[in-house]
């Protein structure tokens, strides 16, 4: 987690639930809070004008949510949707203004979340110059494995959706499915019921 949970809660911190599919913020709203994923799992997504879908980013337990929108005065750019049932911390914007006031260090932990975010939205992102989707998907399965510090091969069980997957990299689905059958026939992955494993 990136702040304590109990800190969060004495400096005035509430939690609210959300179902799946809940809107936790929409893009064009203003952000008013620290959000600190406590139990489930987020998307922070960007709807197309086609209506297609492009997810970011897929947080879960522990993670925050935008909060660098929380040091300027612009609206979130993206949307934040549960895709589980999820409880989430919410702590208005000023009194966590007052509480990295009064510890500084929790800056430097936002930070170093940040920063680490950052990193992982550069490497991932590299991949959407190849047009091959099996090349696409393996740099990008193999740079979720490594973000989370699995090296033994078929170790890493892969937390997203062929959806998910599809969201994630701009491609069609039935796109991704094929190129997951054709990784698996190649041994690059393994596949266990709707499983898959890098």
């Amino acid at each position: 987690m990136i702040i304590c949970e109990n800190l969060l809660f004495s400096h005035g911190a509430e939690q609210q639930n959300y179902n799946s599919g809940d809107y936790i913020f929409e893009e064009e709203s203003t952000p008013k809070y620290y959000l600190q994923i406590k139990t489930g799992t987020v998307k922070i997504s960007s709807f197309l004008e086609d209506g297609k879908e492009f997810i970011h980013g897929i947080p879960f337990d522990g993670h925050c949510l935008a909060e660098t929108y929380l040091f300027q005065d612009r609206k979130y750019a993206v949307s934040a949707i549960a895709v589980t049932d999820c409880e989430i911390i919410k702590l208005e914007k000023n009194k966590l203004i007052e509480l990295l006031l009064k510890k500084p260090q929790l800056i430097f932990n936002m930070y170093s979340y940040t920063a680490d975010r950052m990193r992982y939205k550069h490497i991932t992102s590299a991949p959407f110059s190849f047009q091959d989707p099996v090349t696409k998907l393996h740099l990008i399965l193999n740079h979720v494995k490594n973000h989370f510090g699995f090296n033994d091969k078929f170790s890493f069980h892969i937390p997203y959706t062929r959806q998910q997957l599809a969201s994630l990299t701009g491609m069609r689905i039935e796109t991704v499915i094929r190129a997951i059958k054709k990784m698996e026939k190649q041994n690059m992955l393994k596949i266990d019921g709707t499983k898959i494993f890098v």
